[in-house]
């Protein structure tokens, strides 16, 4: 049983024994190993061809919406009444908020597939994510949101840029959609580094803070302006470079936290 713990393998447990009902034993703890194997087995096909369904949806579903803004495009170069172009507005806008859907959509399925190895180096977590919010501004004034950054000395981590800015990009999007308030970031250099964002939500009672990393869990049973990704594609893209995260809701206010890798590791 050692080995098999140990070394991992998977060969059955081998006893000869004259007490009859330790054999037995035996016996039927292998059937348990062998049911066990099975579901692990399976478990891998199911992922497998998971993976391979996200993928495929996230390919077919641009092909039509490239159709439906390119047929928009003709329309908005015509002849068209205030009404006509009013409803035509309406319909752009609603195809932009699905190509955002589909694109968020798309990047889970290519996370899912590429497991690419993050580039780690030394980045200033501060800058990076100043330049992030600075960025989103228009999306901010949008949804007329304010944002308050905590002033902080620079903080450095041990990451890979672009994914960094990946989950900063998907932070400030979660906010974006479910904020009814000020949003608050925060960039704290504890034992490691962690970037926060704090915002009030609407209906905290619905809000399960256990399965917010779920992949396809999303507190709005609508489902309007999300697909429940945002934060599991956080969630995949911290654990690759070695980091975690996490969040709390207390009364109406969320935090979800992101810890990464000190950058004082290169150091050593």
């Amino acid at each position: 049983m050692t080995k098999r713990l140990t070394e991992h393998t998977r060969q059955p447990i081998s006893l000869e024994l004259i007490n009859k009902e330790l054999n037995t034993l035996a016996i039927n703890i292998n059937k348990c190993l062998k049911a066990e194997e099975t579901l692990r087995l399976k478990g891998i096909r199911e992922e497998k061809r998971f993976k391979e369904l996200i993928a495929n949806i996230s390919h077919d579903l641009r092909t039509p919406l490239t159709a439906i803004k390119g047929y928009q495009q003709l329309m908005e170069k015509g002849e068209l009444s205030d009404d006509q172009r009013k409803k035509l507005d309406v319909a752009q806008k609603h195809a932009l908020e699905l190509e955002k859907l589909i694109g968020q959509f798309f990047e889970y399925s290519y996370l899912l597939n590429a497991r690419s190895e993050p580039n780690l180096e030394q980045i200033n977590v501060t800058n990076l994510v100043t330049e992030c919010l600075a960025n989103a501004i228009a999306v901010f004034e949008e949804k007329e949101l304010t944002v308050q950054l905590e002033e902080t000395q620079p903080v450095f981590a041990l990451a890979d840029k672009e994914m960094t800015v990946r989950i900063v990009q998907n932070l400030i999007r979660n906010c974006a959609v479910h904020s009814v308030g000020t949003i608050e970031v925060g960039i704290k250099n504890k034992e490691n580094p962690v970037i926060s964002f704090r915002n009030p939500v609407k209906n905290p009672a619905e809000v399960d803070v256990n399965r917010l990393f779920e992949r396809f869990y999303t507190s709005d049973k609508s489902r309007n302006q999300t697909t429940g990704l945002g934060l599991s594609i956080v969630k995949m893209l911290a654990e690759q470079m070695d980091g975690r995260v996490g969040a709390t809701l207390k009364d109406n206010m969320i935090e979800i936290w992101v810890e990464l890798q000190s950058g004082n590791k290169l150091k050593k």
